[in-house]
């Protein structure tokens, strides 16, 4: 992927898309800035070249209209820290006095443009909206992982329009650490998959069983699988509906040569609310009054002893509900078991990130994706249409 070192940005105004949909606290404080952090190289090597820089993102959900709960203030003013210079915000991402900020902007200045999605036509793909952000642009930087499974104008229609395009360095990051996990991993590879339900992991699991060696299964998701074995999980969460679908995917891994792991044991209790009469139980042995909110001890050491040997592995999805203590301890375990080993492992983002972290252990890990959608689309096999976007606009250019 081309970045923008190629590019001569004296004196040019750049088009920046990045993520900085990160929380903000009722106090108006950013309140976990890893988003923001993982394209100041980008945002600073841009300066050092001379370029006008314009960051475009979005904030929430306000659904095409101006709402002050989602302004992009508080990332602007917590940016300005971080880079140690201020960095004033827009009114807006386009329109003339917009343009007006853009042009006046000395080199090596950094301005923020108000919250992208004010506008429904930023969703929608619009051409003339695109036009619109493409006028504040003499090159255009992709540094939005994130959000480049989403054909949205500030991701492909500006590409479009805009003759210099580059992937920004955190684009160019996600992309080499992928191919090199995904693509062309040290082997054995084990690809960890975890999080709620089968019926948003099909596609992914399909595709993984042409390129791993192993697939671990947690999380609620694998209680499907293991009453699709004949085991009663009790009153956990199960989709009915997908019993046969998962019958079908042991099934192919099977053929496939796929070895694949469940869990053996679990933490259940009668609900999340109510977990004061915490178990560990083997799976066949849950009781019909509770459910499997974590994996357990048995489970952990089983999981241990197969990534010991693995020279590559992929990680997606909690193992249990980590959010809520004491079920956070399976997912911790692994977090921190991958944490001290010498393998390349890469999580991928979205809750397995937050997981990570909490752990302390996204500093140890080989490397953390800052997204979670665009990154379970990838390990599907799909296209970003972000990226084709990117790769055609370079081609022209």
């Amino acid at each position: 992927m081309k970045t923008f070192d190629s590019l001569d940005l004296e004196g040019k105004r750049v088009f920046v898309r990045v993520d900085f949909n990160v929380p903000v606290t009722k106090e108006g404080q950013v309140g976990d800035d890893l988003r923001i952090r993982a394209v100041l190289p980008t945002i600073r090597g841009i300066m050092e070249k001379g370029g006008r820089v314009a960051l475009a993102s979005h904030l929430g959900r306000p659904k095409g209209k101006v709402a002050p709960e989602f302004s992009l203030k508080p990332v602007a003013e917590h940016l300005s820290h971080l880079l140690g210079m201020a960095v004033p915000l827009a009114p807006d991402c386009v329109g003339d006095a917009v343009e007006k900020m853009v042009a006046t902007m000395k080199n090596g200045e950094v301005l923020m443009l108000e919250n992208l999605r004010f506008h429904a036509e930023e969703e929608k793909n619009d051409r003339s909206f695109s036009e619109e952000l493409a006028r504040l642009a003499d090159a255009y930087v992709n540094d939005a992982f994130a959000v480049s499974h989403r054909a949205h104008a500030s991701v492909h229609g500006i590409t479009e329009i805009v003759k210099y395009c580059a992937a920004g360095y955190q684009l160019e990051k996600e992309i080499r650490y992928f191919k090199q996990a995904m693509e062309e991993p040290k082997r054995p590879l084990a690809i960890i998959v975890g999080g709620a339900k089968v019926s948003t992991k099909i596609g992914v699991l399909e595709n993984l069983f042409s390129r791993a060696d192993y697939l671990i299964i947690a999380g609620a998701m694998a209680n499907t699988f293991l009453k699709t074995q004949g085991k009663s999980v009790g009153r956990s969460l199960v989709e009915d509906d997908h019993i046969e679908t998962a019958a079908r995917l042991l099934k192919t891994a099977n053929e496939k040569g796929v070895k694949v792991y469940l869990p053996v044991d679990a933490m259940v209790a009668p609900s999340l609310t109510v977990c004061g009469d915490v178990q560990q139980v083997p799976v066949d042995h849950v009781p019909a009054d509770m459910q499997i909110l974590d994996v357990g001890s048995k489970t952990v050491e089983l999981f241990k002893s197969v990534l010991r040997s693995c020279g590559t592995i992929v990680w997606n999805g909690p193992l249990g509900a980590f959010e809520t203590p004491p079920f956070h301890k399976g997912t911790f375990a692994i977090a921190e078991f991958l944490g001290n080993l010498k393998a390349l492992t890469v999580i991928g983002g979205g809750d397995s990130a937050a997981a990570v972290k909490l752990a302390g252990m996204d500093e140890k890990v080989s490397y953390v994706s800052t997204g979670g959608g665009a990154f379970l689309e990838m390990m599907e096999g799909k296209t970003l249409p972000g990226i084709a976007a990117l790769e055609e606009c370079i081609k022209r250019g």
